[in-house]
């Protein structure tokens, strides 16, 4: 923006003055749209920090839990205890605010099965191994309850990084840039002005001597 030629007529002035000023509104609503992510964001941040907390202590105890069984029944034995596989249903609804669109995840039926709903008996699997079960079905369940939350933290911090780069860019480039070009031209005009009205006075001056 700095240094751009434009022509010096009054025309030209308008029209940079009348983009300083869209840019000026730009701010002040960027500066409104940052304001509102900053409080939004606080307020996303502490649950993401407990709910990252529950999280790791589970997973602590699941890793535990399943270092036991291993040690109990051996990787073979648990990988044929796992068997068969099943998808976990979910549901993710999306919002917007600001422009910023973000998504929660509901689970659609309950993660924790029983022995009779895994189809194992207790006296083939071992509390080794249903200790693990259960741990890693409690820490599936904290992961997708936490999954809203930090997508939500996420879209809000890219958000406000994002608005903040714009409100900078055009609180130090773009406006200043628009200012010294409305400036450049409104010296230029007046002095043209300056010479014309001297101009003038001379050529009042000759016409009064003849």
């Amino acid at each position: 923006m700095i240094g751009r030629r434009v022509a010096p007529t009054r025309s030209q002035l308008l029209r940079s003055r009348r983009r300083l000023e869209r840019v000026r509104k730009g701010i002040e609503l960027l500066t409104r749209k940052r304001r509102a992510l900053v409080a939004d964001l606080f307020k996303v941040a502490h649950p993401a920090i407990e709910a990252r907390g529950r999280v790791d202590a589970r997973a602590a105890a699941a890793y535990a839990a399943l270092v036991a069984a291993r040690a109990v029944h051996g990787d073979g034995p648990l990988e044929v205890l796992g068997w068969p596989g099943r998808k976990l249903e979910v549901e993710v609804t999306v919002s917007e605010s600001w422009g910023v669109a973000t998504g929660a995840v509901e689970r659609l039926a309950p993660v924790q099965r029983t022995l009779p709903g895994r189809g194992q008996g207790p006296g083939l699997t071992g509390p080794a191994a249903i200790t693990a079960t259960d741990e890693f079905e409690r820490l599936i369940e904290l992961l997708l309850d936490a999954a809203s939350t930090e997508i939500r933290l996420r879209r809000l911090a890219e958000a406000l990084a994002r608005t903040s780069r714009q409100v900078n860019t055009l609180e130090r480039r773009v406006a200043p840039g628009l200012e010294e070009e409305a400036a450049r031209v409104r010296a230029l005009l007046e002095e043209r002005e300056r010479e014309d009205h001297a101009r003038l006075k001379r050529m009042v001056g000759r016409s009064a001597r003849r």
